[in-house]
């Protein structure tokens, strides 16, 4: 598998001077597989760049799987260039609902008077997945999914294809305001979907002295996730989510304070910036 980062700002999108190294663009993670299955891990700002790429220059359906529905992780879907294509078949994949189809929680967004074009009227075929809780393939790749902490209907995402593995958890808090290390792993957010996988892309937006400001909001600081993926036993860890007021030299930092605290076995730990791209 490739895995390119198209975008790893959380909140908002934050173009400017001070976020040229890591990006400004807001969550957006593509996974190749080795036989040409390409699904895309959420919707935000960075999805519109690889738009532009898959316009005309694909075979087969498109799988968007959304991890939630906050504007951070979905503002870039009116953007994506191949959705204004009659030929594209886009497949769309998301956290269910008791009280709204993920097509009608979507056209919330995609619609008066947020966005000038309904999603109705949309030239491509959507096709709406509500994920359950049973795992399901797309092309090679199998995939499994389950909630996570974070407000809201949240899904955290496991995939495996060609011998590897990979955990996509971009908002996640594993525990709210305790020492992982108190915990045995039936009691943290996330764990099975974490477990040995080869590659975990998971939430750092915080210092530990901003967490202690942010506890219960469904992310983590870089201790915590670094603490998550050695009790998971992740061979390589992608930190993600950038808060927005950070510029590049303080996740400079972050990345200096991760690889001063990492305990796992794997590689130390890396900040996720865009244009990355890393064989699994």
């Amino acid at each position: 598998m490739v895995v390119r980062i198209w975008g790893c700002r959380g909140s908002l999108a934050t173009p400017g001077p001070e976020t040229l190294r890591y990006g400004g663009n807001t969550s957006c993670v593509e996974v190749e597989c080795d036989d040409g299955t390409r699904v895309i891990l959420d919707a935000g700002t960075g999805i519109r760049v690889l738009g532009r790429g898959l316009a005309g220059n694909r075979s087969g359906p498109i799988h968007l799987c959304l991890t939630h529905l906050h504007l951070d992780h979905i503002e870039g879907i009116g953007f994506f260039a191949p959705i204004f294509d009659p030929q594209t078949e886009m497949h769309i994949w998301g956290p269910a609902s008791t009280v709204r189809s993920l097509d009608e929680r979507l056209a919330r967004y995609l619609s008066a008077p947020l966005f000038p074009v309904e999603l109705r009227d949309l030239p491509a075929t959507f096709v709406f997945h509500d994920v359950e809780d049973e795992p399901w393939e797309i092309g090679g790749a199998r995939f499994e999914a389950a909630p996570i902490s974070h407000p809201g209907a949240t899904l955290g995402y496991r995939i495996e294809a060609d011998g590897a593995s990979i955990a996509y958890l971009p908002d996640h808090e594993p525990a709210v305001g305790v020492e992982l290390d108190n915990l045995t792993s039936d009691w943290v957010s996330g764990f099975g979907l974490a477990q040995g996988v080869d590659l975990l892309i998971h939430d750092a937006q915080y210092t530990d002295a901003e967490y202690l400001e942010h506890v219960g909001w469904g992310h983590s600081s870089v201790s915590q996730a670094l603490s998550f993926g050695a009790m998971t036993g992740v061979g390589r860890l992608l930190l993600f989510h950038h808060d927005p007021l950070h510029s590049d030299d303080e996740l400079d930092a972050h990345q200096a304070r991760a690889h001063e605290l990492w305990r796992g076995s794997g590689a130390p730990p890396e900040l996720a910036f865009e244009g990355m791209e890393r064989r699994i």
